[in-house]
């Protein structure tokens, strides 16, 4: 099997076009990497990455983390990029909910040219929350001490604070632009989704620290014994492909909705029918289920805390308690979330309405399913029962980096690879990635990836 991946890479470097794409997007990934690397001017980033580093040791996850996470270490290094494209990504969702609740961009939408419409205001959205987050970020680089819990010292070295700040405003801006355009160029002009490539060479520059951590944890040197033997490795390693593995099943699970077409007649053509199938996918939200849960939990915990602080009432400090990632009331409010908001975002986004019109006004029916609003009730129906599957799957994946860190001791680098975001993430862009380089090998008579059947897309 082995050698017949290999096998595959070689025949990629066989067709022309095929190797330019993928040399093209090599180099502009590195790019990328750069502008979490270069430091903005009248910041001490090494300082910073230090207080990251010690904090990543004690298992300090919450939501800086997680961004720092998604931009890649920039953030942690006070870097050009340290917005990373999450500004974009925001935009994009942003504009994808107000879609499906304002009538005009819903319109917009299913218009012809109405697409690149929503991309270019999801950019001037993008220019927006980059200057404003830009600011934020300005200003907790500045008062570093309160937004960063531990930190002594401090990061801004500029006399004149407002000229640092407009600086490091355009700044940062600047490099979230660039990623998105980057990004942009990948997607046109290399292989793969550039955005999502752009968050998975991120979130792999991290591979070293989480290497790093199951090194210490087998073998702590200094003469410490290390409290871990061959069997945890072996369930760690067996946990780590079951992991993997369920989450390309799923990523990749769809049920097929079989479709009849009617033969039509238009003008003095006449269009015979025929049979598809409409897929629905399992897991329809994807990542974002945790990453709403994920940002709106890291609030509560703080915000209790703060109130103990000022007020000294235990109350405060109790619900401050729950609110931490090691108890058993923040997992089960974690996974609740993920159940709501996989729901929520399969409410949005899927349409069944237009859908059951777009059949109808083509001609094609669910057999045994009347058109109209019948074949409308089914989707909805057929729909929410996978999307309970699929919301089930990805609370099991969100929850195992949290156990893995609270109840076995893994090091936190090392447990996030073992589920939540970045795992999600990384696996589904890789398969896009993989059936794109793919559909180049069939279409020029090379052998893909699996000898049997086809990747699938997510979307």
């Amino acid at each position: 099997m082995l050698s017949s991946i290999i096998n595959t890479f070689k025949n990629c470097f066989k067709i022309p076009e095929l190797k330019s794409r993928i040399l093209f997007t090599l180099v502009v990934l590195a790019i990328c990497r750069l502008t979490a690397m270069i430091r903005v001017p009248g910041l001490d980033g090494g300082a910073l990455a230090a207080y990251f580093q010690q904090s990543a040791a004690r298992g300090g996850g919450g939501l800086l983390g997680m961004y720092s996470m998604f931009t890649g270490g920039a953030l942690e290094h006070c870097a050009v990029g340290a917005l990373g494209i999450m500004p974009y990504i925001s935009a994009t969702i942003i504009i994808q909910l107000m879609t499906a609740v304002v009538p005009t961009l819903s319109k917009l939408a299913r218009e012809e040219g109405g697409r690149p419409k929503l991309i270019q205001y999801g950019r001037y959205l993008t220019v927006l929350l980059c200057l404003g987050q830009g600011f934020v970020m300005a200003l907790g680089w500045e008062n570093a001490s309160n937004i960063f819990p531990g930190f002594t010292g401090k990061l801004v070295l500029f006399d004149n604070l407002w000229w640092y700040r407009i600086q490091t405003t355009l700044i940062v801006t600047t490099g979230t632009l660039l990623l998105m355009w980057l990004g942009e160029q990948i997607t046109e002009r290399g292989i793969g989704n550039g955005v999502s490539l752009v968050i998975t060479i991120g979130i792999l520059a991290r591979l070293p620290q989480a290497v790093q951590g199951v090194r210490d944890m087998f073998w702590p040197g200094g003469g410490v014994e290390s409290k871990y033997n061959l069997g945890h490795a072996a369930v760690l390693i067996i946990l780590l492909a079951s992991v993997i593995a369920g989450v390309i099943a799923v990523t990749q699970a769809q049920r097929k909705v079989p479709v009849q077409y009617a033969q039509r007649a238009v003008g003095r053509k006449v269009y015979s029918g025929g049979t598809s199938f409409m897929p629905l996918r399992v897991n329809y939200a994807g990542v974002m289920p945790i990453i709403f849960a994920q940002a709106i939990l890291m609030f509560p915990g703080q915000v209790f805390s703060s109130l103990y602080s000022k007020f000294g009432v235990s109350i405060f400090r109790d619900l401050a308690v729950l609110f931490q990632e090691r108890h058993v009331f923040y997992l089960f409010v974690y996974g609740t979330m993920i159940l709501f908001f996989s729901y929520f975002w399969v409410a949005t986004q899927f349409n069944e309405l237009q859908i059951a019109d777009d059949l109808k006004k083509n001609g094609g029916y669910v057999p045994g399913v009347r058109p109209g609003q019948a074949t409308s009730t089914f989707l909805h129906n057929a729909m929410h029962r996978i999307t309970l599957a699929g919301a089930v799957f990805l609370t099991i994946i969100a929850v195992i980096p949290i156990i893995l860190y609270n109840a076995m001791g893994v090091p936190y680098p090392v447990a996030t690879y073992f589920g939540g975001t970045s795992l999600l993430i990384v696996v589904g862009v890789l398969l896009d990635t993989m059936r794109q380089m793919e559909s180049h090998l069939l279409m020029r008579h090379y052998d893909g990836f699996l000898k049997k059947g086809r990747m699938r897309g997510r979307f």
